[in-house]
């Protein structure tokens, strides 16, 4: 079996000259999920070798319309750096997106660290100083979207750049589970879902990820920026897109892609 630094080595690879790579789990089908996170932790650590800061977590392949459209049926996590985060439009070439979609999130911003097992969804929101409205812009280095649990896993749960909306709100002020999201493509109507349709609750999605990642000695720390997942289907994005989502109550949040 090749080791974590082959495959972590060929997806930085990708990401850096923005091309794709065959799955994982074509050249060897014995590739196991310890083994997939492994690959994306030494794939995160040459991007911290490049000067790249970790603010945060995401989660992924939370929904159930998301599960269905990958053929990925568990949930997955992966790492945010500052690189990642785009505080205006989205320059396709110079971030080197490859095969980019859109998902409409809410993003968890924490004033107290949590640490897996035993985290609970009020747990997550007692250490949460507020919510905002998200796009996370995800992006493959699997050629095709071709992916397995374990690619997605290895290549940092399929994550490209992330985008924050201006509005915050204090999570114990709205309805989490029934928080209503709709999002527009080029001023047309596109997707609509709500906070449930991220494993019912976003803030028990939160402690899915605290519990995972305390299994491997990764904890959720404040200040962290935790990406819930997506609460509407993926949508392809290219040159010339404009998405935007309004979490209802909240406020909205705008990708433009140049």
């Amino acid at each position: 079996m090749a080791g974590a630094e082959q495959h972590g080595k060929e997806l930085f690879a990708a990401l850096r000259e923005g091309r794709t790579v065959p799955p994982l789990v074509d050249a060897e089908p014995s590739l196991a999920i310890d083994n997939a996170y492994a690959i994306s932790l030494d794939f995160l650590a040459r991007r911290q070798a490049q000067g790249e800061r970790v603010v945060g977590k995401k989660i992924g392949v939370t929904s159930k319309a998301v599960q269905d459209m990958l053929g990925v049926h568990t949930p997955d996590f992966g790492f945010l750096t500052d690189w990642m985060h785009v505080d205006g439009d989205i320059d396709v070439a110079g971030r080197k997106l490859i095969q980019p979609r859109t998902e409409a999130e809410i993003a968890f911003f924490l004033r107290d660290r949590l640490q897996g097992p035993g985290v609970t969804a009020q747990q997550v929101i007692d250490a949460t100083e507020a919510i905002a409205p998200c796009f996370e812009i995800v992006d493959s280095r699997i050629e095709n979207w071709n992916i397995s649990i374990i690619d997605t896993i290895a290549d940092n749960a399929s994550c490209g750049v992330f985008l924050i909306g201006d509005a915050r709100m204090d999570p114990r002020e709205c309805d989490l589970p029934n928080l209503k999201v709709t999002v527009t493509k080029n001023g047309k109507p596109l997707s609509q879902g709500h906070g449930r349709d991220v494993q019912g609750n976003p803030a028990q999605a939160v402690a899915w990820l605290a519990n995972t990642l305390g299994r491997y000695g990764v904890t959720l720390d404040a200040g962290d920026i935790i990406l819930s997942g997506s609460m509407v289907p993926l949508e392809d994005a290219a040159v010339g897109d404009v998405f935007e989502m309004m979490l209802e109550g909240i406020g909205g949040c705008t990708a433009k892609f140049v």
